[in-house]
C-alpha cells in the first residue's frame, strides 16, 4: 500500500466509509424501485421519498454541525451506522410479513436521513484529525474512490439482488453493510479528543459557522455552486427511475448494469484526480471537474430505447467523472481554509444548503414531470447544471492554483 493508506487508522476509516457508501447506493436504487414496482407508487409519491430522505438537513443540519464541534466524532459515526442498519433492516422484515406500506418507507427514509446528516458532518469533521493538511487532497481522493466503487458496485449489486431474490433481499444486504462499517470504525485507535469545555450557545455557534461561509468568498462560492447544482441534480434523481422504467421500459437488472457502466467515470476520476491536482494545481483541477460535469449531465436527456441508451451511459460516465474531481478539490479547499474548531459547523452549513435544497428539487422535478414529461424534466436539469458553472467562474478560485497554507 502506498501513501495515506499506510496509516492503519485512516485505512479503517476508508474501509468503513466504503461499506457505508455501498449501502447508500443499494438503497438509493432499491427503495424507489420497491415503491415503483411493488407498491405501484406514482411519480410524485416516488419523488416524495427523495424529499424525505434529505429533509433532515433542513430540520437539523445546522444544529448537527454545532453539536459535532462539541463532542467526539467517532461515536457519532458508529451510532449513525447502527441506527441506519436497524431502520433499513425493518423494511425486509415488513415485506416478509406482508405489512410494508409507503408510509413505512417514508418513515424509514426520513429517520435514516437524520442519521446520515450526523454521519456526514462528523465524517468531514473527523478526517483532519487523522491526516495532515497537506494530505487532505490524497485522503479525500481515497474517500472519493469509495464513492466511485460504491457507485459502480451498488447499482449492479442492487439490480442483481432485486432481479433474483427481490427488493427485500437487497434491503437486507444494505442493512448488513452499515453493521460492517460500524465494526471497522470501532477498530480505530487514534484518540478522538473531546473539544475543550466552553460556554454553549447554540444560536451563537450556528451563527459563527454561517458567517464563516458567507464572509469567505471561496467558501461562499463553493457552497452556492454546490447548492444550485444539487437543486437540478435532485430534480433529475426524482424522475430518472420512472423515466427508465416507464418511458424506456428498462428491466431492473439492466438499470443497474447501465448505471455501473456509466459510473466507471467516477472510478477513473478517483484515480487521476491527485495527478491533475499535482500537475495543474488544485484550483484548475476543480475547474476541469466542474466543466466536465456541467457539459456531460445534459446528455442523459437524449436517451432512447435500444442503442439510444448509449446517451445515458455517456452522460453518466462524464458527469460521474466530473463530479468526483470537483468534489475532491471542493472538499479539500473547504477543509484547508476552515479553522479546526469550526469544521463541524462549516461542514454542516455546506451540507445543509446542498442537501437541504434537494427536497425542493425533488418536488419540482416530480411536478414538472406530471405537468409535462419526464424527458422535458431531464432537459431542464441538464441546462440548469450547465448554467451553475458561472458561480465558480466568478469566484477568486480563478486566480488561484493550489490550496492555501
Amino acid at each position: 500500500m502506498r501513501g495515506i493508506l499506510r496509516s492503519p487508522d485512516f485505512r479503517r476509516l476508508w474501509l468503513a466509509d466504503g461499506l457505508s457508501q455501498v449501502g447508500n447506493r443499494i438503497d438509493f436504487l432499491v427503495i424507489p424501485l420497491l415503491a415503483t414496482t411493488t407498491l405501484a407508487a406514482s411519480v410524485v409519491e416516488v419523488s416524495l421519498l427523495r424529499t424525505l430522505s434529505t429533509l433532515p438537513y433542513l430540520l437539523i443540519g445546522l444544529q448537527a454541525g454545532a453539536w459535532c464541534d462539541r463532542m467526539r466524532n467517532l461515536p457519532v459515526l458508529i451510532t449513525a451506522d447502527l441506527g441506519r442498519a436497524l431502520l433499513i433492516g425493518s423494511v425486509p422484515l415488513a415485506a416478509v410479513f406482508g405489512s410494508l406500506t409507503l408510509v413505512h418507507l417514508y418513515v424509514v427514509v426520513l429517520l435514516a436521513g437524520a442519521f446520515t446528516v450526523f454521519f456526514n458532518v462528523a465524517h468531514s469533521t473527523y478526517l483532519p484529525n487523522l491526516v495532515e493538511r497537506g494530505q487532505l487532497p490524497e485522503a479525500n481522493a481515497r474517500l472519493q474512490t469509495n464513492l466511485s466503487v460504491a457507485a459502480i458496485a451498488g447499482p449492479g449489486l442492487g439490480g442483481f439482488i432485486v432481479q433474483f431474490i427481490g427488493s427485500a433481499g437487497a434491503m437486507a444486504v444494505d442493512a448488513l453493510t452499515y453493521v460492517w462499517s460500524a465494526a471497522w470504525l470501532r477498530r480505530i485507535r487514534t484518540p478522538d479528543v473531546r473539544p475543550e469545555p466552553a460556554e454553549r450557545n447554540l444560536r451563537r455557534e450556528i451563527g459563527e459557522g454561517l458567517r464563516t461561509v458567507l464572509h469567505n468568498p471561496i467558501l461562499r462560492a463553493i457552497a452556492l455552486h454546490s447548492a444550485a447544482s444539487s437543486l437540478f441534480q435532485s430534480m433529475f434523481m426524482a424522475v430518472s427511475m420512472v423515466f427508465m422504467v416507464r418511458d424506456l421500459h428498462v428491466a431492473p437488472f439492466m438499470i443497474g448494469l447501465l448505471g455501473t457502466v456509466g459510473l466507471f467515470g467516477a472510478l477513473l476520476a478517483s484515480g487521476v484526480a491527485r495527478r491533475l491536482g499535482a500537475r495543474f494545481g488544485a484550483a484548475r483541477a476543480l475547474y476541469f471537474g466542474a466543466a466536465v460535469y456541467s457539459v456531460s449531465f445534459l446528455l442523459n436527456a437524449f436517451a432512447t430505447q435500444g442503442w439510444g441508451l448509449a446517451w445515458w451511459v455517456a452522460g453518466g460516465f462524464g458527469s460521474s467523472f466530473g463530479i468526483i474531481v470537483l468534489g475532491i478539490f471542493e472538499t479539500s479547499f473547504q477543509q484547508a481554509i476552515t479553522p479546526r474548531e469550526l469544521l463541524g459547523r462549516v461542514s454542516s452549513v455546506s451540507q445543509t444548503v446542498v442537501f437541504g435544497i434537494t427536497p425542493l428539487g425533488s418536488l419540482i422535478g416530480g411536478f414538472i414531470a406530471e405537468l409535462t414529461t419526464t424527458r422535458v424534466t431531464l432537459y431542464v436539469c441538464g441546462i440548469g447544471i450547465l448554467a451553475t458553472s458561472t458561480i465558480l467562474l466568478a469566484s477568486p478560485l480563478r486566480t488561484m492554483r493550489d490550496l492555501p497554507d
